[in-house]
C-alpha cells in the first residue's frame, strides 16, 4: 500500500510524529511519501492508497496549510482511507474543558474544509520553550504554571506517548489492509 504522510508543524513535534509514522509504515512494508503541507501544491492524491495528515493546534486552530489542503481536496480525500493526527498540549492532560476545545477545533475544521477524516486521533505534543518567541514563551509559561504548578517552565518536555502512537498506526493500517469478505 502507498501512504502519503503529510503534516503542518510549527515547532517540529508534529513533523517528528510524522517521521515516526512514515518509518513505522515503511518498516511494515508500505511505500511512504513524507511531505510538508507547505510543499504540497500539485500533489496527485490518486497516486496513494491512503493518507495520514497531521497538524498541531495553536490558539484553537490548525495551521492554514492543513485547512487549505483539505478544503481544496475534500472530494478526493473522501474517497480514500484517512487518519488525522491532531497534535496539542491539551491532549496531554485530562481537563474536560481542554478536550471540549479539541472537539470544537475539529468540528470547525470539518465545517471549514467540508471533509470528515476517516479517523481522528488526539496526540499529545511537546512544550518547547527553548524554541518559542519571547511573547509565545511568556504565554506558554503562564499556561504551564496554571496547569502544572510543579513543572519547571524553562524545560523542554515531550508529552507524546510513542507506544500509544504505534498502536494507533498499526491499528489504522491493519484496518485498511485487512482482507474483506465478499
Amino acid at each position: 500500500m502507498k501512504i502519503l504522510v503529510a503534516y503542518a508543524s510549527s515547532d517540529g513535534q508534529t513533523r517528528k510524529i510524522c517521521r515516526f509514522a512514515a518509518d513505522r509504515f515503511a518498516d511494515a512494508g508500505h511505500a511512504v511519501e513524507l511531505l510538508s503541507l507547505v510543499d504540497a501544491d500539485g500533489i496527485d492524491l490518486a497516486r496513494f492508497d491512503a493518507v495520514l495528515l497531521a497538524a498541531s493546534i495553536h490558539m484553537g486552530h490548525y495551521q492554514e496549510a492543513l485547512t487549505e489542503f483539505c478544503a481544496s481536496r475534500a472530494d478526493m480525500l473522501s474517497t480514500m482511507p484517512s487518519l488525522l493526527l491532531s497534535v496539542s498540549l491539551s491532549a496531554a492532560g485530562h481537563v474536560a474543558e481542554d478536550w471540549r476545545g479539541l472537539e470544537k477545533t475539529l468540528d470547525e475544521f470539518i465545517s471549514a474544509t467540508e471533509w470528515t477524516p476517516g479517523r481522528v486521533e488526539q496526540i499529545a505534543g511537546a512544550y518547547k520553550p527553548s524554541t518559542y518567541s519571547v511573547f509565545r514563551r511568556y504565554v506558554m509559561r503562564r499556561i504551564v504554571a496554571q496547569r502544572d504548578p510543579s513543572a519547571d517552565p524553562n524545560l523542554d518536555v515531550e508529552y507524546t506517548d510513542w507506544a500509544a502512537l504505534k498502536r494507533v498506526l498499526d491499528d489504522w493500517t491493519g484496518s485498511i489492509t485487512a482482507p474483506t469478505d465478499d
